[in-house]
């Protein structure tokens, strides 16, 4: 089988690469914008991985390519934040780069396994679901999100157009037969993950604390306990490999896929983690005012995506974090720049 995988120097589609490489004969798409693309470009060419470096947008480049039996869509600008503030970059790499993708797989009669985001999820119902609590309050778990929550409502600019990705997905599908899976992530951490404060935290926390660098708790009085269940990236590889061994008997469908119970942390959680791991305590300091876009707790629901696949997360938050300290304190030297 030969394997497409887009924005396949990023953090997901580099491990998704890399672990697939050993099973099928994988490809990347990826014109290496994002920070760390480079040093993941040399991840893949030692696995003698080729990448296509080109804008996803491109679809003159793209329609020339050779045909794949599957392509994986993992091709998006993922910081909620910046979202509001690059909207044409936002909408050019995370929708019309999947219509192109798709156009491609409709030409080809490729299958399509989209990443997906739990942000397609709107944030007022998100809020509400712990209105009457306390955010200072210990880390619970409220009500685990499903696909059957609620999708309309403001939810950002990345959250509208991976769920309107997902729409022409069911539609290109429904009008020419394409065969797909969409997989809603929630948080995914783990090696190979460059963080920032709004996307890839995990890996920004440990960062911070390997280095005795200050950090901040933002937004819902600077507590630091919103709540997120945190997926390890080997746990989404599993899965994957499950899903395309079984996609032509099980496909068309749309699964939430998390840490859920297994793997989850508050902010303040993750801050006592990461000193454990790294024996460094760090400073901190608040920023009271939340974003518009920030939500106080995500814990997904894999209940359908469990019994269908018989697949569930080995690796609980501390495995997350201990694997990406071992990834980051290896190469520390060679990642500053990225950080």
């Amino acid at each position: 089988m030969k394997i497409l995988i887009t924005g396949g120097c990023g953090f997901v589609g580099t491990n998704l690469a890399l672990f697939l490489n050993n099973y099928y004969n994988v490809f990347s798409l990826d014109n290496l914008s994002r920070k760390g693309s480079k040093y993941n470009l040399n991840l893949l060419k030692k696995k003698n991985i080729k990448n296509f470096n080109f804008n996803i947008k491109n679809y003159n480049k793209i329609k020339k390519l050779p045909k794949y039996d599957l392509i994986i869509d993992c091709c998006a600008e993922a910081a909620i934040e910046v979202s509001k503030k690059k909207i044409d970059e936002v909408i050019d790499t995370n929708l019309i780069g999947t219509i192109n993708i798709l156009k491609k797989a409709k030409e080809d009669k490729s299958k399509i396994i989209f990443i997906s985001s739990s942000r397609v999820y709107p944030i007022i119902p998100l809020n509400n679901i712990i209105k009457n609590r306390n955010i200072k309050n210990k880390i619970y778990i409220s009500k685990k999100i499903d696909e059957k929550n609620d999708i309309l409502g403001p939810k950002s600019i990345y959250g509208l157009t991976k769920l309107s990705s997902e729409m022409f997905i069911e539609e290109f599908s429904y009008a020419f037969g394409i065969r797909y899976l969409i997989n809603r992530c929630g948080v995914i951490s783990g090696p190979l993950q460059f963080g920032k404060q709004d996307q890839g935290f995990i890996s920004l926390w440990i960062w911070k604390h390997l280095n005795k660098q200050k950090l901040k708790y933002i937004g819902y009085g600077g507590h630091g306990n919103q709540v997120r269940d945190v997926l390890h990236i080997k746990d989404l590889c599993n899965l994957i490999l499950i899903q395309i061994k079984k996609i032509n008997k099980i496909y068309n469908k749309l699964y939430t896929v998390g840490g859920s119970s297994i793997s989850y942390t508050s902010l303040k959680n993750l801050t006592n983690i990461c000193q454990k791991v790294t024996k460094n305590k760090i400073k901190f300091s608040k920023q009271k005012k939340t974003s518009i876009y920030d939500i106080p707790y995500y814990i997904t629901n894999n209940s359908l995506v469990s019994k269908t696949y018989k697949w569930k997360p080995k690796k609980n938050i501390y495995n997350v974090v201990m694997d990406t300290y071992i990834w980051l304190s290896n190469n520390k030297n060679n990642l500053k720049k990225y950080f």
